[in-house]
């Protein structure tokens, strides 16, 4: 029985024009390492993004690594403040769904690899925060544990209560539908940018979602 959905954030419930990640570290990530004594060359910074590395890797550098994570965090909530007030965070056009998806009678998460000031930062700008009964950003104590990392996912059932198999994780990326495997969960990929593989489900919108989510009781949706 279908019970709760997971939601990642970011290109999944809100975007940003003119946004990628190599901009990011010129524009924001990499003045703000200045200023610690650290520089990371782009590859090693990607790698640490995407998890190829630790975020403990920083460490060589003499510096703890979530003094580290937290001045870049602090960089990132002055970025993202500045892109809201020119208006250039929004919200997609479908996030309407998610109201609808409440009155269906199911637990809600939101989950996301930012911090969790930041993650609670652009949902409460559009009024998102409201629809779920969780919202998890990434955890200092283990800054490891951000997705493909199954550990947010978990403790995200954890506080909703959940089992793996009355859950459904929605995301946009390769992160998540990873993160969803790895936590034992079914993943629906909405195809905001492109099909990523490996899900188990494909929506165009959030819209799709609530016509799945409606006729789970009836009959499973086809894989697609």
């Amino acid at each position: 029985m279908l019970r709760g959905l997971i939601f990642d954030v970011d290109e999944t419930l809100v975007y940003y024009e003119g946004y990628n990640l190599r901009r990011w570290y010129e524009e924001v990530g990499r003045p703000a390492m200045e200023k610690l004594g650290v520089v990371l060359d782009w590859e090693t910074f990607r790698r640490i993004v995407k998890g190829e590395l630790s975020r403990t890797y920083v460490e060589r550098f003499g510096i703890g690594h979530v003094e580290f994570w937290k001045a870049m965090d602090r960089a990132n909530r002055a970025y993202r403040e500045r892109l809201l007030r020119e208006g250039k965070i929004k919200p997609f056009p479908d996030v309407g769904a998610l109201e609808e998806l409440r009155k269906l009678g199911l637990k809600m998460g939101a989950v996301s690899n930012a911090s969790q000031d930041n993650t609670e930062l652009v949902l409460k700008a559009f009024g998102l925060d409201k629809y779920f009964d969780v919202i998890f950003g990434k955890d200092y104590r283990y800054l490891d544990g951000v997705k493909p990392n199954p550990y947010l996912i978990k403790k995200a059932l954890n506080a909703l209560s959940l089992k793996p198999e009355e859950v459904l994780i929605v995301g946009d990326s390769s992160n998540d539908v990873l993160a969803g495997k790895n936590a034992g969960i079914k993943t629906v990929n909405v195809v905001r940018f492109e099909k990523v593989p490996g899900a188990d489900y494909y929506v165009k919108d959030l819209w799709e979602l609530v016509e799945m989510v409606k006729n789970w009781g009836s009959h499973a949706p086809a894989d697609r």
